[in-house]
């Protein structure tokens, strides 16, 4: 795919988070210019999030005219309009948010302050700085009660399970109204399952791998028969940044008499974003054991509140939208995962 415009001005939000830091990395390599924020809050271990800040610093040279990093809550209006006013993005990938499906469950302000309240503020600072491609993170839980796999756009996503979920679907919702009435392109891609070095704690990946290296008990929820489309991090920073040069277009054989949720009349796209492989549970428990060398200690539990029992993307549309698909298998995925944390935390390997 050609890409072109590398002089344009890129904000990220969340960019010291797990994808955020991943993607912020990817546009610094290829030479474009990025003004990156976070919250730095405290839903997980700040000092990570630091130390994906300092990686990105230390690794990567002659970043200082090109990389410039604030601490700002996306929440906070007036703190947001002018980081847009001074720096004037021209493409604003919007990846801060209140993440976890469980923790929505206890928490539901913490998702409707970050995930909605946050979110209307990025379109309204991209409505009124004059963006030209907006792409934000969905996700994979928006298909809620969905049954049939694999997932495909074109599905209703009417019956979420979990807040978090509804709130990505919110957000759909509210960026397709400012695509329609302000003309700008906007581009949701709902992710599967990211995983890969520097994850999250609160992820199965960062949670079984601690458990298995320190001879904890590993909680199997749905007694194991639970599947997930796990896609790899650097796959997932390879497609944000393709998007960067395609923004969302109309599509113009859109038929309002039976309409597709994935495309519209108004310049807003939806793409799955995974690996179109499905891995149980108890196999990718199996895959962790045997990288780390080390058996698990499992109880097996019922399926809890807001969680989904299988997800399957099907991803031919964005493949098709931006001429990339995946290219790290999971055995090799877990396996760099596996070395990464045995390493950052100082396992003997």
């Amino acid at each position: 795919m050609k890409m072109k415009n590398k002089s344009n001005k890129i904000l990220v939000t969340g960019a010291a988070g797990f994808i955020g830091a991943a993607v912020v990395k990817k546009l610094l390599l290829e030479g474009l210019n990025v003004f990156a924020i976070d919250n730095l809050n405290n839903y997980y271990e700040k000092d990570l999030k630091i130390k994906r800040l300092e990686i990105i610093n230390n690794s990567i040279k002659n970043i200082k005219d090109n990389f410039i990093f604030k601490e700002l809550n996306v929440e906070d209006d007036d703190s947001l309009n002018k980081i847009f006013s001074k720096y004037r993005p021209d493409v604003v990938i919007h990846l801060a948010a209140q993440a976890g499906v469980r923790y929505s469950i206890d928490n539901p302000s913490k998702y409707i302050q970050s995930n909605l309240v946050g979110f209307a503020n990025i379109l309204e600072a991209s409505r009124k700085f004059y963006i030209k491609n907006l792409i934000y993170a969905s996700s994979s839980s928006v298909y809620g009660g969905n049954s049939k796999l694999p997932f495909c756009e074109n599905q209703s996503v009417n019956h979420p399970v979990s807040l978090y979920a509804a709130t990505k679907k919110s957000n759909e919702l509210m960026a397709h109204s400012y695509s329609h009435l302000f003309g700008i392109p906007a581009t949701a891609l709902r992710l599967f399952t990211v995983y890969g070095p520097w994850g999250r704690p609160d992820m199965a990946p960062m949670i079984f791998a601690k458990s298995i290296l320190n001879n904890e008990v590993i909680k199997v929820f749905n007694n194991g028969q639970m599947f997930r489309d796990f896609t790899y991090i650097e796959d997932v920073a390879e497609v944000i940044y393709r998007c960067i040069f395609k923004p969302a277009t109309p599509n113009i054989d859109f038929d309002r008499n039976n309409p597709d949720p994935s495309t519209s009349f108004a310049p807003h796209r939806i793409f799955n974003v995974g690996n179109s492989n499905a891995i149980k549970l108890i196999e990718f428990i199996e895959s962790l054991e045997n990288v780390l060398g080390k058996k698990a200690i499992k109880i097996f539990k019922p399926m809890q509140d807001g969680d989904v029992k299988e997800t399957l993307s099907n991803s031919a549309a964005i493949q098709k939208w931006i001429d990339y698909s995946p290219s790290t298998s999971f055995d090799e995925g877990i396996k760099c995962f596996a070395e990464w944390y045995m390493k950052f935390f100082k396992y003997e390997i």
